[in-house]
């Protein structure tokens, strides 16, 4: 036995074990994310303080009908076929009626799963915001809001989220500090060295090469578990524990066997699949700080619809699926700040083609426990044609990076917002507490 024992485990058969796992771990490695942390970081999972949940819908979501300015009249000239019904219309049902939130401001009908969230100060709306690009291109506009600056002209290359991350004070040194549930790096992580992209918690797995003899990956991770139990710090050695540790937290936190809190029914889309494993990988105490996800389809040229059609189906999967996720949060939702923004907003006048072209000015969500929500903020200027950005657009009144630079400090607690936030001026405004 002892003789066996001493060349099952001889030095060649450890350097064959081992290149199986440097060939597993080659999945991690690809793409040239921070995937390879995962195996090279010491672990400390202790959850602190907020997580931020960044939600990027693509395509300009048309903030007018989201948050419907129904005490303008010229809402209603300007969208003759496309406005939305004012809470106090008779005229309609009360399901194709907006959702009074002022006397001035209203939600969509489909947002309505939102207004609990908004009754109880948990949501807080910002309305006629955006970013200084006029170009009205996705590209430019997407670019200039996930780099935090004000145009896409501005020569900064990297990300403002990476930017909060490499000078925010660290909660510890989880390897999942920053997950993007996307198939790219979005841009707001660029420059970051701790951002794991996925397309789901599933896809974390071992690949076991041909070369490595090993039939299954749960017979490697046997062996690696019996070679590397109580063995020294060597560098090599440190790396088979660090990669069975990572892969007993993700499979801690499978989303195949998550079961959601207080009743929480995610509906079934991309969008909730995604946050229920953001609230998957909160709950587990991974360390996780921030979560980025998108969410596209909100580029509505054509048939868009009012209270039905394609933007409403839009609006109804991002209601549910926000709910879904602050009911299973529950009182967790103290400790997270979930945003909710877009590049731009759309004309004020619908077009020919039953839809609404790019614009300037949208509409950002903010969703958390600890925030002064139950309001909406707007510096309005109004509809009528004077009163309007050429060629016919909402102006653009406060800076998305107001808003973000006050999560960053007051919520995140990352002092530093100059430095994520280059040429901002903050002026105070209590947007979020």
């Amino acid at each position: 036995m002892e003789d066996r024992d001493d060349k099952e485990y001889s030095p060649a058969r450890r350097q064959v074990l081992l290149g199986g796992v440097g060939a597993a771990l080659g999945w991690f490695l690809c793409g040239g994310s921070a995937l390879a942390q995962l195996a090279f970081k010491p672990h400390n999972v202790e959850q602190k303080g907020d997580v931020l949940v960044c939600l990027f819908l693509r395509g300009g979501a048309d903030g007018l009908n989201m948050v419907v300015p129904y005490a303008e009249d010229a809402y209603y000239r300007n969208r003759p076929s496309l406005a939305i019904p004012a809470p106090n219309n008779r005229r309609r049902s009360a399901n194709e009626r907006a959702v009074a939130l002022n006397d001035l401001f209203a939600l969509h009908p489909a947002l309505k799963p939102l207004f609990p969230l908004y009754a109880s100060e948990k949501l807080l709306i910002v309305h006629a915001c955006g970013s200084a690009e006029r170009s009205r291109s996705h590209f430019e506009a997407m670019s200039a809001m996930e780099r935090g600056v004000a145009d896409a002209k501005t020569s900064i290359n990297s990300g403002w989220i990476a930017r909060h991350l490499l000078s925010a004070p660290r909660k510890g040194s989880s390897p999942l500090r920053a997950v993007a549930l996307s198939n790219i790096l979005p841009e707001s992580l660029r420059g970051s060295t701790d951002a794991v992209v996925l397309q789901t918690l599933s896809d974390f797995r071992i690949e076991v090469p041909k070369s490595t003899g090993v039939a299954r990956p749960d017979d490697l991770e046997r062996i690696l578990r019996e070679m590397y139990t109580g063995a020294d710090k060597h560098s090599v050695n440190q790396t088979a524990q660090d990669t069975l540790q990572v892969l007993q937290t993700l499979r801690r936190v499978d989303p195949s066997r998550y079961r959601p809190a207080n009743g929480a029914v995610y509906p079934d889309s991309d969008l909730a699949r995604g946050l229920k494993q953001v609230a998957a990988l909160i709950k587990a105490q991974v360390g996780l700080e921030v979560a980025c996800l998108d969410r596209g389809g909100w580029d509505t040229h054509v048939a868009q619809g009012s209270t039905a059609g394609w933007m409403a189906a839009n609006l109804t999967d991002l209601a549910q699926s926000l709910a879904a996720f602050a009911t299973d949060m529950g009182d967790g939702m103290r400790y997270i700040t979930l945003i909710v923004m877009t590049e731009f907003g759309r004309r004020v006048r619908e077009n020919s083609g039953l839809g609404t072209d790019h614009g300037r000015a949208g509409v950002m969500l903010l969703l958390s426990g600890s925030i002064k929500g139950g309001r909406v903020y707007a510096r309005w200027h109004g509809l009528e044609p004077h009163q309007l950005e050429e060629p016919g657009d909402l102006r653009v009144t406060t800076d998305y990076r107001e808003v973000l630079a006050e999560v960053v400090c007051k919520r995140l607690g990352n002092p530093h917002v100059a430095g994520v936030f280059p040429g901002i001026t903050v002026r105070g405004t209590g947007i979020v507490g």
